[in-house]
C-alpha cells in the first residue's frame, strides 16, 4: 500500500518545543478542566437532577476516567502533540484520522468561545456584556450584547498573542493561574459547607426528583462532562513534555481524579447552601437574584461579600485560562492533521518559538464565527460535550486495535483488565452522546456531514495532483455504521428532541449491543501490522527530530 506523501521534517525546520515538565503538564490538564464548567455546572445539574446531581458528577468522572485511561496508554506509546488525531492514523489510516481530526477540531474550536462567554456572563455584574433571553423550551440564557461581542473578540485575540510567545511562557503563566483556580474553588467549597448547610435539602423533595433519567441527562447536558474534558491536554501536549512516559499518565489520571473529588464536594456544598425557598417550586425552577453568576449570588445572600468578589474575579480568570489553553490545543490539532498528510502543509509550520502560528490564526478566525449561532454559554455547552466525547470515542478502538497490531510494542503504562476498560470507555462515549439528546446532536451530525464534504474535496485535490495517497478506506469503514448508528439512536431516544421510541429501560441495552458490534468491526478492519509499523516508524522519526531540535 502506498503511504501518504508527507515528508519527514528536516533538522533545520522549526519544531514544537519540549519545554513542559510533569507539573506543567498536570497543571495544563487541571487548568483546562477547571474553566467555566464549575461556575455554572452545579446550578445546572441541580436544576436537572436535584440532589442526585452529586451522583451525576461521580458517574461522569468515572466515565471520563475510563476514556482517560485509554489515552494514557496511547500517550506513552506515542508521545506526539495532537495525539487524539494522530493515534487513529497509526491504527486505521488516513480516513479515520481525517474524520477524528475534523470532529476534534470542531470540538476544540468551540471551547475558547464558550469560555469567553462564561467569563462575560459573570462580568455582567459590572457592565452589560450579556442579557437574558428566553429560548425554545422555556429555558433562559444570557446572550452576548454588542459590547460583549467586542470584548469577546479582544479576549480571543489576547489568547493568540499570549500563545505566540511560546509554550514555555504558556506553561509558566498557566501554572500560576491553576494555583489560583484551585485555591478559589477550595475556598468556595469550605465556605459554603461551614457557613450554611441545610442537610434537609437533599431529601425534602426526594433525592432523585427527576429519576435516573434526570441523573443521566445532567451528565451530558448540564456541563458535567464538559467540566472534565480538559484532561486531554496531557495527550495533546505529550510531544512537548520532557518525560512523556512519566508525565502523560500523571497528567491524565491525576487531573480527572483530583477535579472529580473537588466537583462532587462543590455540588454537595451548593445544594446544602441553598435556602428552601430557592427550590420551593421544584428543583427545575431553582433561581435567585443575579443568577447570571450563581455561585457568587449564593455567596452574597450568605453574607460572604468578600467571597462573591473573589468569584466575580475568578469568573474572568478561570475561563480565560482555559480559553488560552484551547487556542493552543486547537492549533495543535490542525498541526497534527497536517502532519498526517490530510490537511494543508501550511498548518504544520511553526515559528522559531515552536508555535504553529498559521493553525492558531485559523482557530482564532473561525472561532469568532461561533459567537453568532451560539451567543451564550448555555447554548454551546451541549454541542461541545457531544462533539468532544465523540472525538474521544475513537481512542478505545485504537487501543484495542494496537494491542493486536503491535502486541510487543513497549508500553510503560498499560490499562489493566484486558479489553474491559477500553470497551467500557467506548460504551461510555456512546451513552454520553445519546444522553445529550437529538436537539443538540442533530447540529453535531450536520457538522460531521460538513466534514464529509471537506473529506471529498481533499480527496479530489489529491487525485488531481496525482499524489500517491493511501486513504485506507476499508480500515476506516467502521466510522460509517458508528456515526450513522449514533445519529439514529439519538433520534429514536426520549432525550431532548427524540421521538421517544427508546426509553430508559431499552436504550442502555440497545446501545450496549451497538457498541459491541462497532467495537468488533473496528478490530476486524484494522490496518495490517506491517503498515502500522510503517506509520509508527514515521512517528518515531518525527519525535526524534523534535528532540534533536530542542537539544
Amino acid at each position: 500500500m502506498s503511504a501518504p506523501t508527507t515528508t519527514p521534517p528536516t533538522q533545520d525546520e522549526h519544531r514544537l518545543k519540549r519545554h513542559v515538565g510533569s507539573i506543567g503538564l498536570l497543571f495544563a490538564s487541571i487548568g483546562s478542566i477547571i474553566g467555566s464548567g464549575w461556575l455554572f455546572g452545579a446550578m445546572n445539574a441541580a436544576q436537572t437532577a436535584g440532589p442526585a446531581a452529586v451522583v451525576s458528577w461521580a458517574l461522569g468522572g468515572v466515565m471520563i476516567l475510563f476514556i482517560g485511561l485509554c489515552y494514557a496508554e496511547l500517550g506513552t506509546m506515542f508521545p506526539l502533540s495532537g495525539g487524539v488525531v494522530r493515534f487513529p492514523h497509526i491504527a486505521f489510516g488516513s480516513t479515520a484520522s481525517f474524520v477524528t481530526g475534523w470532529i476534534t477540531w470542531v470540538a476544540c474550536l468551540s471551547v475558547a468561545p464558550i469560555e469567553v462567554e462564561g467569563a462575560l456572563q459573570y462580568a455582567t455584574k459590572y457592565a452589560p456584556f450579556t442579557e437574558k433571553h428566553a429560548v425554545s423550551g422555556g429555558a433562559t440564557v444570557h446572550t452576548l450584547t454588542g459590547l460583549g461581542l467586542v470584548v469577546a473578540v479582544l479576549l480571543m485575540a489576547l489568547f493568540v498573542v499570549i500563545n505566540y510567545v511560546g509554550v514555555r511562557w504558556f506553561a509558566r503563566i498557566n501554572t500560576i493561574l491553576v494555583w489560583w483556580k484551585l485555591a478559589i474553588i477550595t475556598i468556595v467549597v469550605v465556605a459554603f459547607l461551614f457557613t450554611s448547610f441545610h442537610a434537609a435539602n437533599f431529601t425534602s423533595q426526594g433525592f432523585t426528583p427527576a429519576g435516573w433519567h434526570g441523573v443521566f441527562t445532567a451528565i451530558a447536558t448540564s456541563g458535567i462532562v464538559f467540566s472534565f474534558l480538559g484532561f486531554r491536554q496531557g495527550i495533546e501536549l505529550a510531544g512537548e513534555t520532557d518525560n512523556p512516559r512519566r508525565n502523560v499518565p500523571l497528567a491524565v489520571i491525576g487531573s480527572v481524579l483530583a477535579t472529580g473529588v473537588i466537583y462532587v464536594l462543590l455540588q454537595v456544598a451548593f445544594i446544602g447552601a441553598l435556602r428552601p425557598q430557592d427550590f420551593a417550586n421544584g428543583w427545575g425552577s431553582v433561581s435567585f437574584t443575579d443568577d447570571f453568576g450563581p455561585l457568587a449570588a449564593i455567596a452574597s445572600f450568605l453574607g460572604l461579600a468578600w467571597l462573591a468578589v473573589l468569584l466575580y474575579v475568578d469568573a474572568v480568570i478561570s475561563p480565560a485560562d482555559t480559553g488560552l489553553i484551547y487556542i493552543t490545543v486547537t492549533a495543535r490539532i490542525s498541526h497534527a492533521m497536517s502532519r498526517n498528510g490530510n490537511a494543508p502543509q501550511a498548518l504544520s509550520r511553526t515559528t522559531d518559538r515552536g508555535v504553529p502560528l498559521v493553525s492558531m490564526v485559523l482557530a482564532f478566525v473561525v472561532g469568532l464565527f461561533l459567537f453568532l449561532p451560539f451567543p451564550s454559554w448555555q447554548q454551546l455547552v451541549g454541542f461541545i460535550t457531544s462533539a468532544t466525547v465523540l472525538s474521544f470515542g475513537s481512542g478505545p478502538l485504537v487501543l484495542a486495535a494496537l494491542r493486536r497490531q503491535l502486541p510487543d510494542h513497549e508500553r510503560t503504562f498499560r490499562v489493566p483488565g484486558g479489553p474491559v476498560i477500553p470497551f467500557l470507555a467506548f460504551f461510555s462515549s456512546n451513552l454520553i452522546v445519546y444522553w445529550t439528546g437529538w436537539a443538540t446532536n442533530s447540529k453535531l451530525f450536520v457538522a460531521v456531514l460538513l466534514g464529509v464534504v471537506v473529506l471529498g474535496i481533499t480527496y479530489v485535490v489529491h487525485q488531481r495532483r496525482a499524489e500517491p495517497y493511501d486513504w485506507s478506506w476499508r480500515a476506516g469503514s467502521w466510522y460509517l455504521p458508528w456515526l450513522g448508528g449514533l445519529a439514529l439512536l439519538s433520534w429514536l431516544g426520549d432525550y431532548d428532541g427524540g421521538i421517544g421510541v427508546l426509553h430508559f429501560d431499552t436504550a442502555i441495552p440497545v446501545i450496549l449491543v451497538f457498541s459491541a458490534a462497532v467495537y468488533w468491526l473496528a478490530e476486524r478492519v484494522r490496518l495490517p501490522s506491517a503498515q502500522v509499523e510503517e506509520n509508527v516508524e514515521r512517528t518515531r522519526e518525527e519525535s526524534a527530530l523534535e528532540d534533536a531540535a530542542t537539544a
